[in-house]
């Protein structure tokens, strides 16, 4: 069997509901969220799974809880796996942010791979430090099923590197709406990309809610 690596994107936020970019801010989920983190369980929680890592965010976590808690795991928590650290930009909607930070979002949305956002980190140092958490989830197996509960834009610049896609391209290459699920195997050939973004798992109403 080869490995297969499960990206989770985290259940919803009052960020994520609003639209407002949330990165290094340790936001809770919010009910709703909890509910998607319960939903992804109960569908998934019948796979044979062989480890489960995970942003050390709150949100991340309490979206792993109910799988680690139904399967008596722990998750493995790993700081490459956080989101962009947004600077400035933390906690703002993207119209406030064109406004306060015109220049540097200008930059940002042509190309975020090398442009940061103020104060903030680039997509290549993203890259980076998420590519070395899934060099060591393949070096410590070979096979079996991995979870990886993180965040919107780390997940995206991951599948980039894993697929050969400029990460200066992820916001505008691949979807991720919260509780999202994507599912790359790690073939002789290379990394597959089998799933991107399924939400087949949440009911109408978690998956029609506002929000990113």
């Amino acid at each position: 069997m080869n490995l297969t690596i499960y990206f989770l994107r985290h259940g919803q936020t009052e960020y994520s509901r609003n639209n407002s970019f949330c990165g290094s801010i340790d936001s809770e989920l919010t009910p709703e969220g909890l509910g998607m983190a319960k939903a992804f369980t109960d569908a998934y929680s019948s796979i044979l799974w062989t480890a489960i890592f995970s942003s050390p965010m709150q949100r991340t976590i309490f979206t792993a809880k109910p799988l680690c808690e139904a399967r008596g795991m722990e998750p493995q928590l790993r700081d490459g796996l956080k989101e962009i650290n947004y600077g400035k930009w933390e906690g703002k909607t993207p119209e406030v942010i064109s406004r306060e930070y015109h220049d540097d979002y200008i930059r940002w949305l042509a190309d975020p791979a090398w442009n940061a956002p103020t104060g903030g980190e680039m997509a290549v140092t993203i890259a980076s430090r998420a590519m070395q958490v899934i060099e060591e989830i393949k070096r410590l197996y070979s096979s079996g099923n991995v979870l990886v509960v993180s965040h919107k834009a780390t997940i995206r610049i991951i599948l980039c590197s894993l697929l050969g896609i400029d990460v200066g391209r992820f916001r505008f290459r691949l979807g991720c709406p919260v509780a999202s699920i994507s599912i790359v195997e790690f073939t002789s050939h290379g990394p597959l990309l089998k799933v991107l973004a399924d939400r087949t798992h949440l009911d109408e109403h978690l998956r029609n809610l506002p929000g990113t």
